[in-house]
């Protein structure tokens, strides 16, 4: 039929149909992300919804485990917010309140240069004070416009409800829902489905087991420092460059530059001290403690790492350089299983 053959045929509708479903994906793009994050909080409780179970053994229905697990995570939540939160409030409503004064004044003044930089001191007073005119008329635009690329579109209901029930389905009925998914597959395939989809169940828990140690991590070194080096809004800047820690190499670069600043306009006299203390922690969690976490099932090159955040800005803003590292190795992880069997796809 006009000269193609069904070999051809078929590879062409394969591909049509591909396209097709990439593109119902991008358009779907903010759903998928909600599913994403209830997956993720779903890994992240479960190995307390399986201690939970052994504990209570024959004792109690799975379904009150899970009850018991979300009490406890919400718990752990509402302490940290009583903690912590207020504490970050109340730096931020100073910070706030002080940074209009603080960039109309002079901040490189209060503090001691170099002799070789002495010469150019009004030269970066003028620089200095140049980007902070600008930091200042854009921090809150940027700032909301970061919350809109977090929420994509989505209401903050979705987001603080939506979530944890999705989460909750997925531990109550994801082992019917994976059993379910196997059965799509022919006998021949099904060993090598089951098999991915465990590698991806082991990958995906590892990375955010891994990815709440790093922030809490960098909470507890950096709040640690800044209150002993005396740095202002020291809770603050600690929770900011944690929660920056999500998002993989800019968010780190964000959080030190950031921290850097605020020091620097706040009148702190030894910025020195604060990027050296940056420098070193960067060089410990990067080479010490985030392969520690991570090992080698999680990895991803450089290189990789760097075309999927600026592939996920271009698709899905800040969710989309969240994702960017999980998606690749999880990537990684199916094509590596698939070249281990002897399946022939």
């Amino acid at each position: 039929m006009l000269g193609i053959d069904s070999r051809t045929l078929k590879i062409a509708w394969t591909l049509f149909l591909l396209a097709l479903v990439l593109i119902l994906l991008y358009q779907i793009r903010s759903i998928i992300i909600v599913f994403a994050l209830a997956l993720f909080l779903a890994h992240l409780l479960t190995p307390l919804v399986d201690l939970l179970v052994r504990l209570f053994a024959g004792k109690i229905h799975r379904t009150a485990s899970l009850a018991i697990a979300y009490v406890i995570f919400i718990g752990v939540i509402v302490s940290l917010g009583i903690l912590i939160g207020s504490t970050i409030v109340q730096q931020a409503s100073t910070l706030a309140s002080k940074l209009p004064a603080t960039i109309q004044s002079n901040p490189l003044e209060r503090i001691p240069l170099p002799s070789w930089l002495e010469g150019e001191r009004d030269t970066l007073n003028q620089s200095v004070d140049r980007g902070l005119q600008q930091l200042g008329a854009s921090i809150i635009p940027n700032l909301s416009q970061a919350a809109r690329d977090i929420l994509s579109g989505l209401s903050g209901l979705l987001i603080v409800i939506l979530i944890p029930i999705l989460s909750f389905l997925f531990l109550k009925t994801g082992r019917e829902l994976r059993l379910h998914l196997l059965s799509f597959f022919s006998d021949s395939s099904r060993p090598l489905v089951d098999s991915i989809l465990d590698d991806l169940h082991a990958m995906l828990s590892q990375y955010i087991r891994a990815l709440i140690f790093l922030c809490l991590a960098t909470f507890c070194a950096y709040s640690s420092f800044l209150s002993l080096a005396r740095v202002s809004y020291p809770v603050l800047l600690a929770a900011f460059a944690a929660t920056l820690e999500f998002i993989p190499v800019l968010g780190a670069l964000i959080g030190a530059v950031t921290i850097v600043l605020v020091s620097l306009i706040s009148g702190y006299g030894h910025p020195i001290v604060v990027i050296a203390f940056l420098a070193v922690y960067r060089v410990f969690q990067d080479y010490v403690l985030s392969p520690y976490l991570m090992s080698a099932g999680v990895e991803v090159p450089p290189l990789l790492v760097l075309f999927g955040l600026l592939a996920g800005e271009k698709l899905g803003g800040i969710p989309g350089m969240f994702f960017s590292v999980p998606v690749i190795a999880a990537l990684r992880t199916v094509l590596g299983r698939m070249r281990k069997s002897t399946y022939v796809v």
